[in-house]
């Protein structure tokens, strides 16, 4: 099975009202339940990530240390 950073889940088509349905295959396999939280961010004008609120710290984590390292990298290159 592939890891799940890999997976595509199929589409979803947004409703006369907005909404779209997640495929089951993804809300089984990422664990999403009735009434859970997600965030919704747009990144640039076409692109939106969805996450669970529940991840988000674990998220920011993860950027402080991407970013961390790119500073690095960038002020090695400016020496």
């Amino acid at each position: 099975m592939a890891k799940q950073e890999d997976c595509f889940y199929g589409t979803a088509t947004v409703g006369e009202k907005g909404q779209i349905v997640i495929p089951a295959e993804a809300r089984q396999a990422l664990n999403i339940e009735k009434g859970e939280k997600l965030l919704i961010f747009g990144m640039g004008e076409e692109t939106i990530v969805i996450t669970k609120l529940s991840r988000i710290e674990q998220i920011a984590k993860h950027l402080t240390v991407k970013l961390g390292r790119m500073r690095r990298l960038l002020n090695k290159a400016n020496t």
